[in-house]
């Protein structure tokens, strides 16, 4: 069930990929210390933006600097378009829902930027549209043989661990954090407000404490007719809960890649949980402890971790050959190319 590259780099090898970025925000990245992506909470709604910017073309056009902690870790798209630049694929951004869209060409899927959920989250009918409009995304991605998915929201995890609970699972016990200190208490207080008094009804219960990002993401794969790659954390593990639950079918062609931090994060339970849901589990084994920059080093105690597609990206170079330290020495170049401008 749980693999480093093995198995996953046979699927995969000589096939070509399509790697999609979805991105959208939420109000409750807006609640002090639920989340370190971003500089302040208020900068968390240029993050996903910034991040789809960088990807594509190296720079950001929403704000003015790369997006980074508030202790200046900077974004993990910093990984994904260094590990990317090794291998041939296309890249495609998807905006489910963001309070600041990406100033690069990208797809709408007729959403809207989620709320704090513990009022409400998504609206049903824009739920609805970001579902029916990314199934049809993906039906027509069809002529790809790989499909590798991407995902950047502030407090994702949070909304991620909501979307569990309301599923019946232990949602909070399973997220991660982009912090060392992750917030659990703090989670579980917003989530058990936001799960107070929802609706009866289970798919109205879902929209009330989600976000964009997670439906885009299960609407593309449910529309996508091969195999998948979930390259994100434990975020990730919400969507493959929601297609257990919405679309069955769609599980054995799906594998969650994810980053070698996350798998060892203990303030988390991703092993466990895809043994449960019956979902793969890949991950990256690239150190960064041996990095030129600080920045980069301090992934290896536990900041960050995962986002846009960071593990997914190391995942998909490794299965073609390129070796941990040419990711790590990729990663470098670029980042010093940053801090030279």
């Amino acid at each position: 069930m749980v693999d480093i590259i093995g198995r996953l780099s046979e699927e995969v090898k000589g096939k070509s990929f399509t790697f999609v970025l979805v991105v959208g925000t939420t109000d409750v990245s807006l609640i002090p210390g639920i989340t370190v992506a971003g500089a302040s909470p208020e900068l968390t709604m240029f993050t996903p933006a910034a991040d789809a910017e960088f990807l594509m073309t190296g720079r950001c056009r929403s704000i003015d600097v790369v997006p980074i902690t508030p202790d200046g870790i900077p974004t993990p798209a910093l990984i994904s378009r260094a590990s990317l630049s090794l291998v041939k694929t296309n890249k495609l951004v998807v905006n489910a829902g963001s309070r600041v869209k990406p100033r690069i060409p990208h797809l709408d899927l007729g959403g809207e930027p989620g709320g704090d959920i513990r009022k409400w989250g998504v609206r049903e009918e824009v739920g609805e549209t970001i579902l029916e409009n990314a199934k049809s995304l993906g039906e027509n991605l069809q002529d790809e043989e790989f499909l590798v998915v991407g995902e950047s929201i502030p407090a994702g995890t949070t909304t991620a661990a909501a979307t569990l609970e309301a599923l019946g699972y232990r949602g909070v016990d399973v997220v991660s954090s982009s912090s060392p200190a992750n917030p659990k208490d703090l989670k579980r207080r917003v989530v058990s407000e936001a799960l107070k008094n929802g609706p009866v009804d289970s798919r109205k219960l879902i929209f009330k404490v989600t976000d964009p990002v997670i439906l885009g993401i299960v609407g593309l794969v449910s529309g996508y007719p091969g195999k998948v790659l979930l390259a994100g954390g434990t975020q990730m593990t919400a969507v493959a809960a929601l297609l257990k639950e919405w679309y069955p079918d769609r599980l054995k062609d799906i594998t969650i890649g994810t980053t070698r931090w996350i798998v060892k994060d203990p303030t988390a339970r991703i092993v466990d949980f895809v043994k449960e849901i019956g979902v793969r589990l890949s991950f990256a084994d690239v150190d960064f402890s041996l990095s030129r920059h600080e920045g980069l080093r301090v992934y290896e105690r536990g900041f960050v971790k995962e986002g846009v597609g960071a593990g997914g990206s190391m995942i998909m170079a490794l299965s073609r050959g390129v070796s941990p330290s040419d990711i790590v020495n990729s990663v470098d170049d670029l980042y010093s190319k940053l801090t030279q401008i």
